[in-house]
């Protein structure tokens, strides 16, 4: 019971972080003068709605997305406030600021969690445990992490990304030491044993940062901006066949996700639930912003980048071309979503996916 409750207020902060990201488009709209017709929270028939002004408001059955419906924006409107007739840098600003909201959101949620932090981790290594493979490696007390197998270190959040993703029994390693930069190849990793796999077993501490109203900004935009780059390895990755199809996982699953993430939580206290609820929604609402952003047809990107064409040329794409397009991307959209919902449906109750 509790499980379910945990799930359903789950899917409730989903909606959120989809209402600030449609929001972002909504508020800009507004702000560029452009007719709004509807904003839906949800897909699918509508369970409740009003009319204020221009713009219906409605709230739909289905939680995993929504839209901002805004006037010629699919096709030529004769309205002077149609959005096919503002300027296109204001169609940009409207297009991008959806993402942008749910970056700033993620930004704010990582201010929360970290200003409850008494300090701060940095890249630099303070001192080593016994029989330590980096320290038998030639690495030593003041070096600055730099690079993993190539993936850049800028804070803490990428050095545990990095070493995460690293092979345990041959690693890569660049630090810094006395403003020279040092590589230190095929590290051998002692490991340790996690769910029947061997894992990379840390044999180092790093120093910490003095928490204050500075480093507190400064942290919580660098492990925003660490987050904005883990999505976009973990995009590439599943490109390049790196992750599997059971990696992703769509609103079932992070429902789920948070629900596990809050049950781990309420083990230890209230706060320590709220605080794995709040990290996981940091985590989607960065991914939600930056794979919207992809140039993709149906997503916010697709409709950037024929932005970006009509800014060069100076002249717009054929609506009803670019319509087409919209559709057939949003109806692939749709249907990998019904895959990757049910994928997460199947793996709640078989605990295995579609690809196992």
């Amino acid at each position: 019971m509790t499980k379910a409750i945990l799930i359903i207020i789950a899917i409730l902060l989903f909606s959120f972080i989809i209402f600030i990201h449609e929001f972002g488009h909504f508020f800009m709209a507004k702000l560029s003068g452009v007719r709004v017709n509807e904003f839906a929270i949800g897909m699918g028939p509508r369970l409740f709605h009003f009319t204020k002004g221009e713009t219906d408001y409605s709230l739909r059955a289905f939680p995993i997305g929504g839209f901002c419906a805004m006037e010629g924006e699919d096709e030529d409107s004769p309205d002077d406030r149609a959005f096919n007739n503002r300027p296109v840098w204001k169609r940009m600003l409207v297009v991008v600021m959806g993402a942008v909201m749910n970056v700033i959101l993620g930004l704010v949620i990582m201010m929360v969690l970290l200003c409850q932090q008494p300090a701060f981790s940095s890249t630099t290594i303070s001192k080593f445990t016994d029989h330590s493979a980096l320290q038998s490696a030639g690495l030593q007390v003041g070096d600055v992490f730099k690079s993993i197998n190539g993936y850049k270190v800028n804070g803490d959040r990428d050095l545990s990304f990095a070493l995460a993703m690293a092979d345990p029994m041959k690693t890569d390693i660049q630090v810094s030491r006395g403003g020279k930069l040092l590589t230190f190849d095929d590290i051998k990793f002692n490991t340790k044993e996690s769910d029947g796999k061997k894992i990379l077993a840390l044999d180092f501490y790093v120093q910490p940062i003095e928490k204050n109203p500075g480093t507190l900004i400064v942290k919580s935009v660098q492990d925003t901006v660490s987050t904005v780059r883990m999505v976009w390895y973990s995009l590439v990755g599943l490109v390049t066949g790196k992750f599997g199809f059971n990696d992703v996982a769509g609103p079932v699953g992070a429902a789920n996700a948070i629900g596990q993430a809050a049950s781990i939580g309420l083990q230890q206290n209230f706060v320590a639930a709220l605080n794995n609820i709040l990290m996981m929604m940091m985590v989607i609402t960065v991914n939600l912003g930056v794979v919207n952003l992809l140039p993709l047809p149906a997503l916010d990107g697709g409709r950037l980048l024929f932005l970006i064409v009509e800014a060069i040329f100076r002249k717009p794409i054929n609506p009803k071309y670019e319509g087409w397009v919209n559709t057939a991307g949003f109806c692939l959209l749709m249907g990998l979503m019904v895959i990757i919902t049910f994928n997460d449906i199947l793996r709640l109750i078989t605990g295995k996916g579609l690809g196992s």
